[in-house]
């Protein structure tokens, strides 16, 4: 039997420094860096748009002002979501 409602997440996400390189993002007990040649869509974002993340699940981050989300395969495996535009 499937509850209707979710349980909370016990997982936390924050931003724990940001370079001009790029970011790094601690999830529950691991921290990732995002690099800015990687996740091109923050290098020109505000601290606080960066800053503010949200873990919609287990496996997935949505930065509301920013309209960008992000898998946690795709922070950990960016080489198998090359960046292309049409």
């Amino acid at each position: 039997m499937k509850s209707e409602i979710a349980g909370k997440n016990i997982l936390e996400v924050e931003v724990t420094n940001i370079s001009v390189h790029g970011f790094w993002l601690l999830l529950g007990e691991n921290e990732f860096f995002l690099p800015f040649n990687d996740f091109p869509w923050f290098k020109d974002a505000r601290i606080s748009e960066i800053s503010d993340v949200s873990l919609l699940n287990d496996q997935h981050l949505f930065w509301e002002k920013l309209d960008i989300d992000l898998t946690l395969n795709m922070i950990q495996n960016p080489q198998n979501y090359p960046l292309i535009s049409k």
